[in-house]
């Protein structure tokens, strides 16, 4: 893509229609990673570990925009030069793996969605939502105890900020996932998602752990207790709907209905 300096025509869309940018997002432990893992399996897309970085350049156009305007380009050519950059890796790691298009998972762009869909405006937005009660109990099985006290407010603060994003999109833009209908659902969720995705069906999506992914290990290690924990070989198994119950305390219990009630009775599941 050109970018486009002062006084210069519209340059054209950064990735024609047929290849528009994937962006998952949600609250860290709503099964983002599996989703990513089942995306990245599919033979046309490619989806990597997590950036994270991408939300550090919002204030270019922020906080520190009063300071870049003094060069004078409008805020338009900085969001192309970002999304040039940004771009240009993914399809990259995208080609080299033999696939045509990238996606990207980072439950933390789900408090940047404003400015991702400012620099990439034909992207595709995936929001996987996973009943509070639930995040609270993995935050607390996989971080400790204080991080289940923080992710009773944090998990409501991320559904309201993507959602409210969400609602301004087109029906072609934005779509939601809930965990809990792809774990007891998963093909009819999956066929979805990728008739929403303008992605054909295929069934390698299911055995999504007999791909090959960039992970970090601890990620592997973590995921093999689990399966050993589950006492089964499955890789998406009933017993993740379940299992949070005993991670729940009176507190965490009464936290999470004071914190988020709003956002868990809005989504159906108080």
């Amino acid at each position: 893509m050109a970018l486009r300096l002062p006084g210069q025509v519209e340059a054209t869309p950064l990735r024609p229609d047929t290849s528009r940018p994937i962006f998952i997002v949600g609250c860290q432990r709503s099964g983002t990673t599996l989703l990513r893992l089942i995306v990245d399996s599919h033979p046309n897309i490619s989806c990597g570990p997590e950036t994270r970085f991408l939300k550090d350049l919002a204030p270019i156009t922020g906080a520190n925009w009063e300071r870049l305007s003094l060069y004078g380009f409008p805020k338009e050519y900085w969001y192309e030069l970002v999304a040039t950059f940004f771009d240009k890796f993914q399809s990259d790691y995208a080609a080299a793996r033999g696939k045509t298009r990238w996606a990207d998972k980072t439950p933390l762009y789900a408090l940047s969605l404003p400015y991702i869909v400012e620099v990439f405006p034909t992207s595709q937005i995936v929001h996987m939502i996973r009943d509070g009660r639930a995040v609270v109990a993995s935050h607390r099985h996989r971080f400790g105890y204080i991080s289940a006290v923080k992710a009773t407010e944090k998990w409501g603060r991320y559904v309201h900020a993507v959602r409210q994003v969400g609602n301004t999109l087109p029906a072609d833009q934005y779509f939601e996932i809930r965990y809990e209908e792809l774990i007891s659902d998963t093909e009819p969720t999956l066929r979805s998602l990728f008739d929403f995705l303008g992605e054909p069906w295929n069934p390698a999506v299911l055995t999504y752990n007999e791909a090959p992914h960039d992970v970090m290990s601890r990620y592997t290690d973590f995921t093999h207790a689990r399966r050993r924990e589950a006492e089964g070989s499955e890789t998406i198994y009933p017993t993740r709907l379940t299992g949070w119950r005993s991670e729940m305390d009176p507190l965490l219990r009464l936290l999470v209905r004071w914190r988020s009630g709003g956002a868990l009775r809005e989504l159906g599941y108080l």
